[in-house]
């Protein structure tokens, strides 16, 4: 699974400097997704999502392009909440009503690239579920590749930009 998703990175080659490439795991609702986000900082500190690979066992696949489906919807879902996600509080009211003021990732900044590895190494397995177990590692892989391409650690949410 994480060989799956670290070799469709490409895992282990030269990058140029500002570039990173973070993995994370997730094992949820009975399937196992592996992802790798590779991204590019520039002198600003502005965070670039380059591309995603991400590797999903999830027991039988019965339609396998609903499940590519559903992992570049994680992938761009879960980089929306890294990136973007925050409720604002003023007066004890939330200050987002809608997809006017509360951010979401548009087309002109996610990756160019989201890459689906279907991994089926376990036939045992019972049917695991394909709409939620792609978000949860996108995240944490955002925030090691961000470690390997500056050598600071993210510890809070969404990142808009590395200091």
């Amino acid at each position: 699974m994480i060989e799956a998703a670290a070799r469709g990175a490409g895992w282990g080659r030269k990058l140029p400097k500002g570039h990173g490439l973070g993995l994370a795991f997730c094992y949820s609702f009975m399937s196992y997704t592996a992802t790798v986000v590779e991204v590019a900082i520039d002198a600003k500190g502005e965070v670039r999502v380059l591309a995603v690979d991400m590797a999903m066992d999830c027991g039988p696949q019965i339609n396998p392009e609903r499940i590519r489906a559903q992992m570049e919807g994680g992938a761009i879902m879960g980089l929306s909440l890294a990136l973007l996600g925050e409720i604002t509080f003023e007066k004890g009211r939330v200050m987002q009503s809608n997809f006017h003021d509360y951010e979401v990732l548009r087309h002109y900044a996610a990756p160019r690239v989201i890459r689906t590895h279907l991994v089926n190494d376990n036939q045992a397995l019972p049917p695991g579920g394909v709409g939620e177990p792609p978000v949860p590692p996108v995240a944490p892989a955002l925030c090691n590749a961000i470690f390997a391409a500056t050598g600071k650690r993210v510890r809070s949410l969404p990142v808009r930009t590395v200091a």
